[in-house]
């Protein structure tokens, strides 16, 4: 070997030796820096001819393990969608108060029927009328604040999912801009580990608002795929894309996020995550909170009907001049077909004294009013003329009324042996003549319609449903026209239709009660909400959405839109307390303004049984409203719980995984400081051989 290849190796050696001594010095001075991955200097062997030739630095890379790696990605992602659901879940069940205090929303169910409790010993009290009504105002209010707090969540959410995106932009545009400086420094040999290092940073942040698989690409740097394998970056990088509702409330509907693939394919985002930020945000803005706020729209509905029914069972003293209905959502003759049992319908006077009555018996399909035979169509002209012209009953815009001539009043009480009933209401609340609560739309959806009723809608007006996922996403939007047909038979065959209406994704049925709903087909099912809704019924105004209480949005809102009837509110005299005594003798009251039977009716609405519908999160059920209360209260801490317990697994996951991923990539100090000392020894034989070929050649030249 000629001393001039002595030299070339020593001084390859003395090369590499400073370059490996360069790079644990710099991972010793990153050695606290966030983040930093560690490089790694591959050392290899030179050959001339098949023979050694020294050494030298092949690459620099970064000391990344690619399943260690994934295992912290996929972590991450998880870890911030259960902490994000938890963080805002936490919020609505803020929003309730403890369930165990005085001035949580649940203590003031209870609170309330206990006021209508003490109003039963005093019936002519004021302050414990006004205390009750206001304890009934409150909790009424408190619901409608929580309803308003729940979708102030959900806008958080949304806002959020919009932040989200756009950081998504960016760190996407970041990541493909550095791969083409990686791509670059590899083909040109250039070390490219800082860029790497920075990519890694801008992945991981990534990884926190999407679950992502990283692959490594020939030419160098990564490409990016959700964990459904929609491209992100590697050759190009996608676009997202996602348009804000511009408010929010229980019907909103919202917007899917649009992802566009670098080859030019736009498709949806939403359905294609599993885990992540953005992912965690949906699930808490279209599942889980839609689900608490319907779950507390049924209670107040139920709630609000108990005490319509009380309430309608009774009358203030002196009565009424008129009894207002609500809005029945369909014409007359359905509404009063199927009645059986028997009602009165009196008039009094000043001092309680029934002037007039007409006793309506409904009996098999059939109707008589003080023994006059009449139909649905006949009713109200029968009903008018056995009046004699003391009240007069009409039906407009889908609401019966009742007006007394004069200033006599109008109280109704139903045969206590054979009570008219229809849906399991009284003739008066099934009406809604004396309801104590009102509501500006439907709030119950027993409509009492059978397959052969009108259904009152336009033949041709549309409505847009949205079939959905179980974790929020959009399955299809599908349009719908009301058939030519006028029966509710049409619309739901209609509604069935595989080609023109829902039939692929599951079945509309009507049941006994007039109830519309829809059981999603497939496993888990889909799910159904509106999305636009342009349908108005001739006789009463409303939607079909708001008539049958189509999709969970529609139940959601119905919390924030009770209130006390306004007379009764300004004047607690007005308040229904007393029973109408069908057995008065001629001359005397029928009314008493003592009586507090009404009060106890109203205050035992609590421990009702009461036919609850099911939600989006529970079934149907049969209990109390106290009962139904408890439940929701347990549920919601239950969620919170569960969620909390999650979000804690979920990072204490992420945090191992990191853990061990940085103690295979971080810096250690003293293997380093081994490292540095090799390097150094080496360094210094390298120096030494070529010591000692420089003598050699001294010697050598010496010689000649």
């Amino acid at each position: 070997m000629s001393l001039n290849s002595i030299i070339n190796i020593a001084n390859s050696g003395l090369m590499t030796a400073q370059a490996q001594i360069r790079v644990s010095s710099d991972n010793v001075a990153n050695v606290n820096t966030p983040g930093y991955v560690r490089k790694v200097a591959d050392q290899v062997s030179m050959n001339t001819g098949g023979v050694g030739s020294g050494v030298e630095i092949g690459r620099v890379r970064l000391a990344t393990d690619r399943f260690l790696q994934a295992a912290s990605l996929q972590a991450d992602a998880d870890a911030a969608r259960q902490g994000v659901r938890y963080e805002l879940y936490d919020r609505i069940q803020s929003l309730f108060g403890d369930p165990g205090g005085d001035s949580g929303f649940f203590s003031r169910i209870d609170g309330l029927f206990s006021a209508f409790a003490a109003s039963a010993e005093d019936a002519g009290s004021t302050p414990l009328r006004s205390d009750a009504l206001q304890r009934a105002q409150s909790l009424f209010d408190e619901s409608a604040r929580i309803a308003g707090q729940i979708q102030s969540v959900r806008e958080d959410a949304d806002s959020r999912i919009k932040t989200a995106v756009e950081q998504g932009n960016m760190l996407l545009s970041q990541i493909e801009a550095l791969n083409v400086e990686i791509a670059r420094a590899t083909i040109n040999g250039g070390d490219a580990t800082g860029t790497l290092g920075a990519q890694t940073q801008l992945i991981d942040q990534l990884s926190s608002l999407m679950d992502i698989n990283v692959a490594q690409r020939p030419q160098g740097g990564v490409s990016i795929r959700t964990g459904t394998g929609v491209m992100l970056a590697g050759a190009g990088h996608a676009t997202l894309e996602y348009t804000r509702a511009g408010s929010v409330n229980g019907e909103t509907a919202f917007a899917d996020v649009f992802v566009t693939e670098p080859g030019g394919q736009k498709r949806s985002l939403t359905d294609n995550l599993i885990s992540g930020e953005i992912k965690g945000l949906l699930e808490l803005r279209d599942v889980e909170a839609p689900a608490a706020a319907e779950r507390l729209g049924e209670l107040m509905a139920r709630v609000a009907d108990e005490l319509n029914r009380a309430h309608n069972q009774n009358s203030s003293v002196p009565a009424p001049t008129t009894l207002a209905g609500r809005n029945m959502g369909q014409g007359f003759e359905a509404a009063v077909a199927g009645f059986q049992g028997t009602t009165t319908i009196a008039v009094t006077n000043a001092a309680g004294a029934i002037q007039t009555r007409a006793e309506v018996v409904f009996s098999g399909g059939t109707m008589t009013v003080n023994g006059v035979a009449a139909d649905p169509a006949t009713f109200l002209a029968t009903l008018n003329a056995q009046l004699g012209g003391q009240a007069t009953a009409s039906f407009t815009d889908g609401r019966l009324s009742i007006t007394a001539t004069g200033s006599n009043g109008v109280a109704i009480a139903d045969d206590p042996a054979d009570p008219a009933r229809k849906n399991d209401k009284g003739f008066s609340h099934w009406f809604g003549l004396n309801d104590m609560i009102a509501s500006g739309r439907p709030a119950t959806y027993d409509t009492g319609l059978t397959p052969a009723s009108p259904h009152g809608f336009g033949a041709g007006e549309t409505i847009t449903f949205r079939l959905g996922a179980e974790g929020g996403g959009r399955m299809r939007d599908i349009g719908f026209a009301v058939p030519a047909g006028g029966s509710m038979a049409d619309l739901v065959t209609a509604l069935n239709n595989p080609a023109t209406g829902l039939g692929r994704y599951g079945t509309f049925s009507l049941d006994a009660q007039g109830a519309l709903s829809f059981a999603g087909s497939g496993s888990p099912p889909a799910t159904l909400s509106v999305l636009d809704d342009t349908t108005v019924q001739a006789q009463s105004g409303v939607s079909m959405t708001e008539l049958f209480g189509l999709g969970g949005g529609v139940r959601a809102s119905r919390a924030d839109d009770f209130s006390i009837r306004t007379d009764i509110r300004s004047n607690p005299g007005r308040l229904a307390l007393a029973q109408l005594n069908l057995g008065a003798a001629p001359g005397s009251s029928a009314l008493s303004s003592g009586d507090g039977r009404g009060a106890r009716l109203l205050a035992d609405a609590a421990t009702t049984t009461v036919s609850f519908d099911g939600t989006s999160s529970s079934a149907g059920a049969s209990m109390s409203l106290s009962r139904y209360a408890s439940d929701l209260s347990g549920d919601i801490g239950a969620r919170a719980s569960a969620a909390k317990t999650r979000a804690d697994a979920a990072g204490a996951l992420s945090q191992e995984a990191r853990a061990r991923q940085s103690a295979y990539e971080g810096v250690n100090l003293d293997e380093e400081l081994v490292l540095l000392t090799t390097y150094q020894q080496a360094f210094n034989a390298s120096a030494r051989l070529i010591q000692a070929a420089s003598e050699m050649y001294d010697t050598l030249l010496g010689m000649t």
